[in-house]
């Protein structure tokens, strides 16, 4: 279905009228070429409804203009909610054209719509006035972000930085469009054939996703690593080719920085110049000045007492580590350094050592059939939900699974639709978004959530089994799913994960302690062959194995949330940030044998639009709240008690940003945390 943005009726057209099953949209009536004209004529659609607000002769209220603004541009929601999914989850070039073009055009569509003079004036005074209004909570909540929501947007700006601002936005929406394509291009592009006689050290179930990978990129017969963690990093660990591991390690580390069409260097440094001049535009002495501004952590100061302590502590952890890795390489005849490629594939053989069973060695166990599963019973034991699988609904591809969702007493809460598997298509990583947020205003709407994963696809016909890490990303995931689909909140704008970012991650990594629960790996891991439960000694190597690595892991990724926050803590941004990238880990001192987790050249958090910027610090931040959060349970002696999950369940995954996440915590825990509980978790007190 093609047509003319003028000749659109937006109320009748599949992207924003949805008429599918479920009241999902009806994604085979939606071609990509309808994108395009449907985004055209929504914005115009949302342009009036703003013009309609900012001119309405009457007095501001909240019903005239908080409410109103709140529930406009409801048909460029939803075809923005669409393009997103599939711009994620299953591009083309076409998508990606279109992507380029719409980053910056909406950029420039929210540019005016917050420095509307009309419309701010009527914010302004109704916020100049909100101690007369009589608000409750959670309406006057709504007017404070909504008014620091166009003070950040620029309201209060002159006419020439108002211009500035605009352009510097767009520019950045555009930089950050391509900066995600390239990316894809690079992990869709690269692919390592291989045959039998390369496969020593392999597990089974690894060898059966790269022949499937191999066969799905025309090359039946033979074994293909691809660039999706899911691959890399199991072939990382346990391949005995150390020069295989080294091409695998190099290409994975290499993403983005190639020197060709697909290399992000120029884009980061234009990116960082631009983030510093919006900061200096609004009145902030650096970016992460002003990303910091709303958020639990507030200043750059306090995000390095949180990671500089946990940094160093990591770094002696690795140091022991990296001795033993040293000492298993030179016993088996290798005398050479431990290198980034070697450090999985050893700390492998220490970890069998130590405890007596291999991370492979519970795949068996961990059908994904039996993770998703055990992640709803989680949920239901908790909250109360059922999870309903509605087959022969078609969403955006033929791997994307629809759950209905229910609550306790049957009636029905929302939508939950999964994308497991790995594809060209998608691009890496894994996580939650919404096709639509649950609220109540204006008659309301129920969420629609989705997941989406990179797990490797097995053959036709075989289970996909997971690693422990792999359940754990689904566990982490799903935690962000429960956080949309449990908002109970009024207003759209303060709905599901709306919250600041240093704590929107508690929700999911706190779900992530369900998955080793003894009760729950009993009843749900099962042999994927014989059907019997793991054994209880393999649950309890596998608990005790959890923080094994610990200074590895806390390694890479606080390396990045370092170098992220450097980056953002300048005054401008620097000429070459891949010399400077290098000379901040040189600084640090970081171990040699340890890449970061996340390079700038392809860090998508980061540079990928604007979501993690000065805040990928806030994973950790989240971890410290989540490690007390669990002792809540622990404290209770019933990972499931009643009474902490109701507490839980209102002040942590219903509450949304209704108010200040310090008061939320509080409300549920009696008390704010300490880095304690996290350091332990890890294994670094």
């Amino acid at each position: 279905m093609t047509c003319d943005s003028s000749a659109i009726d937006l109320s009748t057209h599949p992207l924003t009228s949805w008429g599918g099953p479920l009241g999902l949209p009806d994604f085979g009536s939606i071609t990509d070429a309808d994108f395009r004209p449907v985004f055209e004529a929504a914005f115009a659609a949302h342009e009036a409804e703003i013009a309609s607000i900012a001119g309405n002769p009457a007095a501001p209220n909240v019903d005239n203009t908080l409410a109103a603004l709140e529930l406009s541009g409801k048909a460029l929601g939803r075809v923005a909610a669409i393009f997103r999914c599939r711009a994620g989850a299953h591009t083309n070039a076409h998508i990606q054209e279109i992507e380029r073009a719409m980053s910056p055009r909406m950029a420039r569509h929210y540019s005016r719509l917050y420095m509307n003079e009309d419309l701010f004036a009527r914010v302004d005074r109704l916020y100049a006035e909100r101690e007369t209004l009589g608000l409750g909570d959670e309406a006057a909540r709504v007017l404070e972000k909504t008014w620091k929501r166009f003070v950040r947007g620029g309201a209060k700006l002159d006419s020439s930085g108002k211009a500035r601002l605009a352009e510097i936005n767009e520019k950045l929406a555009e930089l950050g469009a391509r900066f995600g394509q390239n990316v894809l291009a690079d992990e869709s592009n690269w692919v390592l054939f291989l045959d039998e006689e390369d496969l020593a050290g392999l597990p089974s179930s690894l060898r059966s996703a790269m022949a499937e990978a191999a066969e799905s990129r025309g090359q039946p017969g033979r074994y293909a690593v691809t660039l999706s963690r899911s691959v890399a990093e199991p072939f990382l660990t346990f391949s005995e080719r150390r020069d295989l591991r080294e091409t695998v390690l190099r290409a994975f580390i290499g993403r983005g920085e190639n020197g060709g069409e697909t290399d992000n260097t120029d884009i980061i440094r234009e990116t960082l110049k631009l983030r510093a001049e919006k900061a200096r535009l609004l009145g902030y002495e650096t970016y992460a000045a002003f990303k910091l501004d709303d958020t639990m952590a507030k200043t750059a100061d306090a995000v390095m007492d949180l990671l500089k302590p946990v940094w160093e502590k990591a770094r002696e952890k690795a140091a022991e580590d990296e001795k033993e890795l040293s000492r298993i390489a030179a016993g088996e005849g290798h005398n050479h350094p431990i290198a980034p490629w070697d450090w999985r594939y050893y700390a492998e053989k220490l970890r069998d050592e130590r405890f007596g069973s291999d991370e492979g060695g519970v795949e068996p166990y961990l059908a994904l059939e039996n993770v998703i599963a055990a992640a709803f019973d989680v949920a239901h034991r908790l909250f109360g939900l059922t999870f309903e699988e509605q087959k022969g609904v078609a969403p955006w591809h033929e791997d994307v699974r629809v759950f209905l969702v229910k609550n306790s007493d049957g009636s029905r809460r929302g939508l939950f639709l999964a994308d497991y598997f790995n594809r060209p298509s998608k691009r890496s990583g894994a996580w939650m978004s919404a096709l639509r947020t649950g609220h109540r205003l204006g008659g309301g709407e129920e969420p629609i959530i989705y997941n989406v994963m990179n797990f490797a696809k097995p053959p036709r016909g075989r289970p996909a089994l997971l690693s422990a890490e792999d359940a754990r990303t689904l566990f982490h995931e799903f935690g962000h799913a429960l956080h949309g689909l449990l908002s109970e909140v009024t207003w759209p704008s303060i709905a599901g994960t709306a919250v600041a970012r240093d704590f929107v991650e508690l929700p999911s990594q706190l779900f992530e302690h369900w998955f080793t629960v003894p009760e729950v790996l009993s009843r749900h891991a099962r042999h994927v062959e014989t059907g019997e439960p793991i054994p209880p000694e393999r649950v309890e190597s596998m608990r005790a194995a959890r923080n094994f690595n610990s200074g590895f892991a806390t390694v890479e990724f606080t390396a990045s949330a370092l170098v992220d926050m450097a980056f953002h803590a300048r005054q401008e941004g620097p000429e070459d940030p891949l010399q400077f990238e290098r000379a901040t880990l040189e600084t640090l001192g970081k171990p040699a044998a340890i890449p970061m987790r996340h390079r700038s050249p392809h860090f998508l958090h980061v540079f990928s639009g604007d979501g993690y910027s000065a805040g990928y610090y806030s994973y950790m931040w989240s971890e410290v709240l989540d490690a007390d959060a669990f002792r809540a349970f622990e404290e209770a002696g019933d990972p499931f008690d009643p009474e902490t999950a109701e507490r839980l369940r209102r002040y942590i995954y219903a509450a949304g940003g209704s108010a200040d996440p310090e008061e939320l915590y509080t409300a549920f825990r009696g008390k704010l945390p300490n880095p304690e509980a996290m350091m332990e978790k890890k294994g670094l007190a």
